[in-house]
């Protein structure tokens, strides 16, 4: 049975874009999946602690050279990324926060960026072709020709991490303007938001039958 691992981390509860999206795309990888398995993750409900010097440096011993204190602190470690390599998709809602991603997926990728495990560099990692789907929902639009083109630093930043470094399959879903319906001055972009909003879930829905017949070939 196949297993989706589905994290949201905005703060935005109900009403969130991207977990509107993230949300799309489990309902219909469960339509596809109706035995499989969805583990999920709401990171700003349950937020994670920061990865501590004594969590990260035990990464560099080898498991059964750790002290009992290095065991202890890369627990946590251990099941994140073991939930993250089991996986056989991942959907992540990572909506733009002050031009870069919130702190607390931030977080999830300090612990599960694990030197010569996830992140190799004569090895193939242990998530080489996972697909993963990363809904980053924008409040204004960052696309070319645009003023503020260029400084979604979320993006490029996720794009860096989960393809070059831990070598997944990325597939990214961007609904923009999301902050129109609701901000004086961008009444006049709300069409353009529900556009966007509107190709988002498609693209969401397209993408989780996609991965859905990869699966099952």
């Amino acid at each position: 049975m196949a297993t989706l691992l589905h994290i949201d981390s905005s703060i935005n509860g109900d009403r969130s874009v991207s977990r509107a999206v993230t949300q799309t795309f489990r309902q219909t990888w469960e339509e596809q999946h109706p035995e499989g398995t969805v583990v999920y993750r709401d990171l700003a409900a349950d937020p994670l602690p920061h990865l501590t010097g004594e969590a990260y440096y035990a990464q560099f011993t080898a498991p059964e050279e750790r002290s009992p204190e290095q065991q202890e602190a890369f627990r946590l470690r251990e099941v994140l990324t073991a939930e993250l390599e089991s996986a056989d998709a991942v959907v992540l809602g990572v909506p733009l926060y002050n031009y870069g991603v919130p702190s607390n997926i931030k977080v999830w990728l300090d612990h599960v960026i694990v030197m010569g495990r996830t992140a190799t560099k004569d090895t193939p990692s242990t998530l080489a072709g996972k697909p993963v789907t990363v809904v980053t929902s924008r409040g204004g639009s960052y696309a070319p020709g645009t003023p503020m083109e260029g400084n979604d630093f979320a993006h490029p930043y996720l794009r860096w991490v989960l393809a070059d470094r831990l070598g997944t399959d990325v597939t990214f879903v961007i609904p923009e303007l999301t902050l129109a319906p609701t901000t004086p001055g961008m009444e006049a972009l709300i069409e353009k938001a529900e556009a966007s909003r509107v190709q988002a879930h498609e693209e969401a829905r397209a993408c989780a039958k996609s991965l859905a017949g990869q699966l099952a070939a």
